[in-house]
């Protein structure tokens, strides 16, 4: 049993799962919510409700975040009189989980080493179903303090952890991760509609392409959810609209163009315009089929 007590922020759909499996793996947990409300069941579970995410921190050895966006990072972290950071001191670790862009992880390292506490920049990989069956990949963009988080990363769902090199350069392999995986979901709904307007039906182009190496395992899963017209969130087309809003913004600071990304990210500024924004990536295949 891990005799760390863990804080986690943010009680979303991952989460609330990462809150789970730590509670699974019998390690004391606290957890603090915007939204008090969603941290009950996990109250239930037996983690202890923190009123802030300063007392949080100041509860825990270790303070995961898994939030939506920089803004509420930022808020989480380093608001005037409530943030984690407020909490830390030199014995802890500071853990970002969340998807956020490069230029605000190295911000919140800074900000965090200075108060003499650890950080990793630590965004997953995976959805509900990963972190439920606890086999979500972790990318790390420094390792000075992962051995001190092994244990508790397998706890929390991570299966697998990849260092990819200094801070933010983990979070830069997520978005890119996350772009990568936007393009292929969009490229397969259109071409899915144009063989449908061909008189192909999109299970028999599954049938096919599910059988050819142009394929990725990630996009034939996808496509499988668009036969069945099954848009129920998992990756909601409003977060990956901004995921590449923030790799629009990286690319910009390192000055390398992105075209396709760019064209793509269109794509899901139309679909959540069309009213479909809260639905899962695949809903986009409504724009074309």
């Amino acid at each position: 049993m891990n005799k760390k007590t863990v804080a986690v922020i943010g009680l979303g759909a991952m989460g609330s799962r990462i809150a789970q499996n730590l509670l699974n793996a019998g390690c004391a947990v606290v957890v603090h919510n915007r939204t008090a409300e969603k941290a009950q069941p996990l109250i239930e579970r037996g983690a202890t409700l923190a009123i802030s995410p300063r007392a949080a921190a100041e509860q825990s050895d270790f303070v995961i975040s898994m939030v939506t966006d920089n803004e509420i990072s930022r808020q989480v972290w380093l608001a005037t009189e409530t943030g984690a950071i407020l909490g830390l001191n030199p014995d802890k670790i500071a853990i970002e989980m969340s998807t956020l862009t490069v230029d605000w992880v190295q911000e919140l390292d800074a900000a965090i080493t200075q108060s003499g506490a650890g950080f990793l920049d630590a965004p997953v990989v995976g959805s509900r179903p990963q972190a439920e069956a606890g086999k979500l990949i972790s990318l790390v963009g420094q390792t000075d303090t992962l051995t001190q988080m092994q244990t508790t990363f397998n706890a929390a769902g991570v299966a697998t952890i990849h260092h990819v090199g200094a801070v933010g350069q983990g979070m830069a392999m997520k978005l890119a991760v996350n772009a990568l995986f936007g393009i292929q979901v969009a490229a397969l709904a259109e071409l899915l509609g144009m063989l449908s307007k061909s008189g192909i039906s999109p299970a028999k182009t599954m049938e096919c392409l599910g059988d050819l190496p142009v394929l990725s395992l990630a996009a034939k899963g996808a496509g499988s959810l668009m036969v069945s017209k099954n848009y129920a969130p998992l990756f909601p087309i409003e977060l990956v609209e901004k995921d590449f809003h923030y790799v629009a913004q990286t690319a910009q600071s390192l000055a390398s163009p992105i075209p396709t990304s760019n064209g793509v990210m269109a794509v899901y500024q139309t679909a959540i315009a069309q009213g479909h924004g809260h639905e899962n990536v695949t809903g986009i295949a409504q724009l074309f089929v």
